[in-house]
């Protein structure tokens, strides 16, 4: 890629960029350690990673070893020169320079297929490319962090070290996400959830967080405002079991499709799994009974717990745990109703957005390699898909090969308040499921005919969904999510009496309210509220509790002066009942 074809802001050109700064990453290590073994080094979203098999375990120390290493093949300004080999040169080649890695790549790839190298000055790596056409082109690079990472991502294969870093074409593009990073981590989700006693992980329970208190607070808000809405929308709630026996996920495909993802029991000498996804428990329900065509469409809700095995090392706090609960929807209906429901959860899926601020992109992924169905069927289901959000006029991209195992979907990607993405809803319009499950209904011709399902998600998973409000809103949530809504000092253990009497009259009008009477400094109880994101600060002394004029102070607007108590109230019920941002 040379200079006069370098835009940044398309997506190949990224790639190619920072692909080539994982090359030099693997030239540095290689001459800093010879003996370092390569595996494989992609660029990603934000940046690049390139993971090494060695002895020597990188420290922070190391890192800035390497990028010092790294500018000097930046300077040297080495050609990236393409190449090719046969399968057979090839694999000699990777056993003679002792590169184990790259022999089982070259190993998987078809027998008459011709092997692609890259070299760089004294340094050459098996790789399809493509590359800026110089080391010289990568301006600005750096190294972040360390960390470990099975080959090929299987927990059963060796763990390597992946040194993770990111390249800009410019020290201040470079800069300016440096800076981005940094707020990311005040806004870890983890260390707020400590601060705001939100949620706890333990090690007795890897990848299962415990809720405290306050994060049941914001859940439970959450989930009575999703209760409500689904009521509005004609949708009926059901709870399905936990734990189903393991006929049914050879029904339903999971069985053959997701059973490296499941956990399984014994239950009186019969073999169960433990739910990875609702969806076959909505099956049953809808089983239970013959429906005829007037019954139609038929919304079922679910906020069903699930589990699903996820490996040690890509467990993340709520972002990535072991068992979440899904905020499911499941409608059944006529094939002549799908593109009307398509439209109404693609309306639903916009308001609740629309409800945290959020703005977001939507992709259409299409038929993977493991799947079931027929051509016609995929095909048709794909078709009403775009139907739907074309109808809308909703941008979109297709995302080839990436459909759940039984159908197309509508993946909604989120924008948080630093720019960043996270995959939450989804829509998937499934015809197979219905078919092995044997669902019917009697159609106007009095024949049995079998239903048309949508699955759907709004929230995605309830942890993971509170885990992205923590880091969008930095802690301070909505006031009608928010934990404390009002945080009542006192001065000194003398105007207890007034904090309580005032704590009864915002609690009289459901206003989550919690008062701070010890005998502390009020400054030390100022900088504990604040650090809690309590959303009000009320301090109380001798003035205010014979005025009843108190001084406001709000977590995201600072201090807003003096006011009424009466004048309080009627300001946070307004912001509560319009859920303000």
């Amino acid at each position: 890629m040379t200079k006069d074809k370098m835009d940044f802001t398309v997506r190949e050109v990224r790639d190619a960029y920072r692909h080539t700064a994982s090359h030099i990453l693997a030239q540095a290590v290689k001459r800093i350690w010879p003996e370092a073994q390569l595996a494989i080094g992609p660029a990603i979203a934000d940046g690049f990673y390139y993971d090494f098999d060695l002895p020597h375990r990188f420290s922070d120390e190391d890192l800035l070893k390497i990028q010092k290493e790294m500018k000097k093949i930046i300077r040297a300004n080495y050609p990236l020169e393409r190449f090719e080999l046969s399968r057979k040169d090839a694999l000699n080649w990777m056993t003679e320079t002792d590169e184990p890695y790259k022999r089982e790549l070259i190993e998987d790839l078809p027998a008459d297929e011709k092997i692609s190298f890259y070299k760089m000055g004294e340094f050459v790596d098996l790789c399809k490319g493509p590359h800026v056409d110089s080391t010289g082109r990568i301006e600005a690079v750096k190294l972040l962090s360390v960390a470990g990472a099975y080959w090929r991502g299987d927990e059963h294969n060796k763990m390597l070290q992946r040194i993770y870093g990111t390249a800009f074409p410019s020290q201040e593009e470079l800069k300016a996400h440096l800076d981005k990073i940094e707020e990311a981590k005040k806004r870890d989700h983890r260390k707020i959830g400590k601060e705001m006693d939100l949620f706890a992980l333990y090690d007795e329970g890897p990848g299962f967080p415990f809720f405290l208190p306050n994060g049941m607070i914001v859940r439970n808000e959450l989930e009575n405002f999703w209760r409500r809405e689904h009521r509005k929308r004609g949708y009926t709630e059901i709870l399905t079991p936990l734990i189903l026996n393991e006929e049914m996920w050879h029904t339903s495909g999971h069985w053959d499709h997701y059973r490296d993802n499941m956990y399984f029991t014994k239950i009186d000498d019969g073999d169960y799994a433990i739910k990875p996804m609702n969806c076959p428990g909505a099956m049953l329900v809808y089983k239970r009974k013959m429906y005829s065509y007037r019954d139609f469409p038929i919304r079922l809700a679910e906020l069903g717990r699930v589990h699903r095995h996820e490996l040690s090392g890509a467990l993340h706090g709520l972002m990535r745990v072991r068992t979440f609960t899904q905020d499911d929807g499941h409608i059944f209906m006529l094939p002549e109703q799908i593109t009307e429901e398509l439209i109404g959860v693609l309306d639903f899926v916009n308001y609740v957005y629309g409800i945290f601020g959020f703005t977001y992109h939507v992709e259409i992924s299409t038929r993977p390699k493991d799947s079931m169905g027929t051509d016609e069927e995929w095909d048709r289901a794909v078709a009403a898909l775009k139907e739907a959000v074309n109808a809308l006029d909703i941008p979109h991209i297709i995302n080839e090969g990436d459909g759940a195992f039984y159908g197309p979907k509508i993946d909604f990607h989120l924008e948080d308040s630093l720019g960043r993405t996270w995959q939450c809803g989804t829509i998937q319009l499934d015809f197979q499921m219905p078919q092995r499950f044997g669902l019917t209904y009697v159609g106007r011709d009095g024949d049995r005919h079998i239903p048309s399902m949508i699955h759907r998600a709004l929230f995605g998973s309830i942890e993971r969904f509170i885990g992205i409000l923590t880091e969008h809103f930095a802690g301070k949530f909505p006031l009608w999510l928010a934990p404390v809504q009002v945080k009542l000092l006192t001065i000194t253990e003398a105007f207890n009496g007034y904090a309580e009497e005032l704590a009864e009259k915002l609690s009289a009008e459901d206003i989550r309210v919690s008062v701070d009477g010890r005998n502390e400094k009020i400054g030390y109880k100022i900088r504990e509220a604040r650090n809690a994101r309590d959303s009000y600060v009320v301090v109380i002394g001798e003035k205010e509790a014979s005025s009843g004029v108190i001084p406001v102070r709000s977590s995201k607007e600072g201090d807003l002066g003096e006011m009424s108590v009466m004048a309080f109230i009627e300001k946070l019920k307004k912001e509560i009942r319009d859920k303000a941002l």
